[in-house]
């Protein structure tokens, strides 16, 4: 199964742009991404720049309209994510739980779709039923 793990840092949503972690908290959280790696459980991992560097596509009325970050009514935004590829939601929290995360940081876990999950009539509607996925 694959999960994600959501870096929620508080406080980012109003980082100015080009804000990065210091070589200390890189050097730590590397670490950390090793072992994932060495567990053979990490898929891939991300960082993300500030919201104030970002950009937001809406679409109301079907219209697309474009808001340049930073986002005011944000309260709490991503920092950055890992992919696991683990067996099950418990073992997901047991890598979240060893992150070195500090007091302002939350992670999230969120299982990611896989079309396993859909009944068959949807995996037949979309063509996939018969096709390996290769995780």
């Amino acid at each position: 199964m694959r999960f994600m793990m959501l870096m929620i840092p508080q406080g980012y949503e109003s980082a100015e742009p080009g804000k990065l972690p210091s070589a200390e908290q890189i050097s730590t959280m590397m670490a950390y991404n090793q072992q994932l790696q060495d567990a053979g459980v990490l898929i891939s991992l991300d960082g993300l720049h500030p919201p104030s560097m970002g950009a937001r596509v809406s679409f109301r009325g079907g219209q697309p309209t474009v808001t340049d970050g930073p986002f005011p009514e944000a309260k709490e935004v991503l920092g950055g994510y890992w992919i696991l590829n683990v067996a099950s939601r418990d073992e997901a929290i047991a890598w979240a739980k060893r992150c070195p995360g500090s007091d302002s940081e939350t992670i999230e876990i969120r299982q990611v779709m896989e079309m396993e999950d859909f009944p068959d009539d949807v995996q037949k509607s979309v063509g996939c039923l018969e096709s390996p996925q290769g995780r």
